[in-house]
């Protein structure tokens, strides 16, 4: 290479570094290919925040001629870009992605799996709501003097006061809505935050301007009151998109940040996950996770798979056995060899199914576009005409920009704003007295519209704690030696043979838990055994609907202990009312066939499927959905994908972390009339927030033509905005007073079910 063309590489790198670009070469090794010459590249882009964001970046990034298709995810603030390698004979170049979203206002970096948003713009928000509304009431206290006839000295005093009150208000609280129009108007667009931002300057400009003059009227509670009300919505926004994010990052924390790698030479180095290549050999220790995809060399290990499967029972590996990311290693030390490196792994697969499913969500995004696209053209055009008639009407210029603002003011969203976030609070405070807490905003509104129920069965119809049922069948000397065995472990099957013994006497001898099979005590009588049918009395095990563990002396049966796990409480009473709700009902497990067939005849549910990964689960649910709006509910890690790929999603208290996040409502009492209770709500919120809209609508409808004929000042403007707004939250509180005929149903049930459920 020549110097001039080093000169030339430093400068091109130089250049981009002014301009805050990363690397050629490190975007593209951050890039992941997709084969036939295309690659993906994921950034953050941390300054989206409406459905306006979304259509600037997406047009953007596709105008570039290596774009084959951009996606924006709102809740993880992503956007994944599948371009080009070469175009037209030339390598592209991915800063030019990079460079297109700045361009257009917006800040991007390479995306971290797992990255999160911390909670300092929340934190200004709330700030910014609460000096929004001290600084309204104050300023309306002033205001009521004012109307009540102060003379004109006081009534300077008091605009003054207000001015001064109101002048830092609207710079601290408003600077949200200020530089998100600087940024638009500043890259040749507009957005919603526009005419608020001029409907909130010209009102305390005109204030100003009229309190300058001693003037009767001023309109600085009109402007703050405003900018209180847009506040409110704005916090409930960014407080719901925050719950959304923290499933794929709860995800992404169950890989660990390395593990431990056998190089040839026999020594060892502690590695980043990111760093592991496939073939490599790593030391998996008891207690660790796995951090990529493997096969076991040696040892052998109880893993919990719930990851995978999303039942409670370890399952013994050894060598030649294939595992996943993200399960964790319970009992030995494994020697495993990757099979992938961590970007391919399955806890990144799940991830993806995750990230693919919240970003397929389309309908509210092309609602929230439209909205975008036409609402703020229309109040500016509106707002002009009106200036521009009563100029050609009246040729007073101060008169006609009094009007313009008032139209300004009484168009500014805030009822329609309020139309859906104040039904959804007072609908989620219903829900948690019942308990159900909602994660997501839009939850309630599509779990309102779905036909079709679909239930994970560990940990969701039943309690997912297996117990021993056939106890009084068992000889007592079997059964204290089996107690005495089962105190060795800590196997879910073990601890319920010892809650059923109570007081175990201590056992002597050699004992050892053998990792997948069971206990073995040697003894003076002979060699005790408690485990799979198998590992006790060298048989194959049952096709029976219930688990079992054989108790054996010298590989001869002497007990066979019978497990079922229990139903939740209030399931049979579910399942019938989501019957009378009109809703179809089914179970997507990854149990064996046997226990759910079982389960599912008890429950009479027809519809079931069994032995499900989670791949199965959604491609399962996406089956189900073809035509229809499904709810899934599901506890475990394995059950995540399928959560999000749900229409609407809903997990127990006692799911997994991830599950729990993934999860659009997640209900805390036993009982599973949190189900139905849950459905009936969002219907009559969904009812409300039809409500809403039409009150919203007809106040326009009569409102706005009032502010153009100039019979609305500013002040008259906020009034009428906020008569409205209160309108639509006092409609919204009488969900409050509705009654539940779900919850009556189930107070109803003897207090035992409510507490320890039914038999499974």
């Amino acid at each position: 290479m020549s110097c001039c063309a080093t000169a030339v590489g430093a400068t091109l790198i130089a250049d981009a570094a002014r301009q805050g670009l990363p690397p050629s070469e490190e975007l593209w090794l951050a890039s992941r290919a997709l084969g036939n010459g295309l690659r993906q590249t994921d950034l953050s882009v941390p300054g989206v925040h409406c459905g306006s964001c979304i259509t600037t970046i997406e047009a953007a990034l596709r105008a570039r001629p290596e774009v084959e298709g951009a996606r924006v995810n709102l809740s993880s603030r992503r956007v994944s870009i599948v371009w080009k390698e070469d175009v037209a004979g030339k390598r592209s170049d991915p800063r030019e992605l990079v460079r297109a979203i700045g361009e257009r206002g917006y800040e991007a970096h390479l995306f971290t799996p797992g990255e999160e948003e911390g909670d300092a713009l929340l934190t200004q928000l709330i700030r910014a709501v609460a000096v929004s509304g001290s600084a309204a009431a104050n300023i309306m206290l002033l205001s009521v003097s004012v109307w009540s006839g102060a003379d004109a000295a006081t009534r300077d005093l008091f605009h003054w006061i207000s001015a001064m009150i109101a002048g830092p208000t609207l710079i601290y609280a408003g600077r949200f809505f200020y530089q998100s129009a600087w940024n638009a108007l500043r890259h040749g667009r507009t957005n919603m935050d526009v005419p608020i931002a001029l409907a909130v300057t010209l009102s305390y400009g005109m204030s100003l301007y009229e309190t300058i003059g001693h003037g009767e009227h001023a309109w600085f509670d009109a402007s703050v009151t405003l900018l209180f009300f847009l506040l409110i919505g704005r916090t409930l926004d960014h407080m719901m998109r925050g719950r959304a994010r923290s499933a794929i990052s709860g995800l992404a924390r169950l890989s660990p940040r390395g593990a431990t790698v056998l190089n040839a030479d026999g020594s060892r180095e502690y590695r980043a996950t990111s760093e592991i290549e496939p073939g490599e050999r790593l030391m998996i220790a008891a207690g660790e996770r796995i951090p990529v995809d493997g096969r076991v060399v040696s040892g052998t290990s109880d893993l919990d798979r719930s990851v995978v499967n999303g039942e409670s029972a370890p399952i013994s590996v050894g060598a030649g056995d294939a595992v996943e990311a993200g399960t964790l290693n319970l009992t030995g030390p494994l020697v495993l060899e990757a099979t992938a490196a961590a970007r391919d792994s399955f806890l990144a697969e799940i991830m993806g199914l995750m990230e693919a499913a919240e970003g397929g969500r389309a309908r509210y995004r092309r609602i929230a576009d439209r909205a975008a696209r036409y609402y703020s053209p229309a109040v500016h055009l509106l707002a002009l005409l009106t200036f521009v008639g009563w100029i050609l009407v009246e040729g007073d210029v101060r008169h006609a920009m009094l009007i313009a603002v008032a139209v300004l003011i009484i168009t500014c969203p805030c009822a329609l704003g309020l139309a859906v976030p104040v039904v959804q609070v007072v609908a989620a405070g219903r829900l948690f007295q019942g308990g159900v807490m909602v994660k997501d905003g839009s939850a309630m509104e599509r779990l309102a519209e779905i036909d079709t129920v679909l239930l994970d069965k560990t940990g969701t119809l039943t309690v997912g704690k297996p117990r021993l049922m056939n106890a009084a069948e068992i000889a007592p000397d079997a059964f204290a030696m089996a107690a005495a065995l089962a105190v060795h472990s800590r196997h879910p099957m073990a601890k319920a043979i010892q809650d059923a013994a109570g007081a175990v006497p201590p056992l002597t001898g050699d004992i050892r838990e053998i990792p997948g099979a069971g206990i073995e005590a040697k003894t003076e009588n002979g060699v005790y055994r408690l485990g799979s049918r198998d590992f006790a009395v060298a048989e194959l095990g049952s096709e029976s609907a219930q688990s079992e563990a054989i108790l054996s002396l010298d590989y001869q049966e002497l007990a066979c202990l019978r497990f079922e796990d229990r139903l939740r409480p209030a399931a049979h009473e579910s399942i019938k009312t989501l019957g009378r709700l009109g809703l179809s009902t089914g179970i997507l497990s990854g149990d064996r066939e046997p226990v759910v067939a079982a389960l599912a005849r008890k429950l009479e549910i027809a519809n079931w499927r069994a032995e499900l990964s989670p791949s199965g689960k959604v491609a399962a649910l996406a089956a189900a959905a073809g035509g229809h709006r499904v709810l899934m509910v599901g506890d475990g890690i394995n059950d995540a994908p399928a959560l999000r790929a749900a229409h609407v999603s809903m997990a127990p208290a006692t799911a997994a972390d991830v599950g729990r996040q993934a999860a659009d409502f997640v209900f805390i009492h036993q009982p599973l009339s949190a189900v139905p209770f849950a459905i009936e709500t969002a219907r009559r919120a969904g009812r409300l927030i039809r409500q809403n809209f039409a009150l919203a609508i007809g106040y326009n409808i009569i409102a706005v033509p009032i502010a153009m004929l100039g019979y609305a000042t500013p002040l008259v403007a906020a009034v009428a905005m906020s008569t409205s707004s209160l309108v639509v939250v006092v409609n919204a509180l009488r969900l409050k007073g509705t009654a539940s005929t779900v919850l009556d149903e189930a107070a109803m049930l003897p207090p035992s079910l409510h507490s320890s459920g039914a038999t499974a």
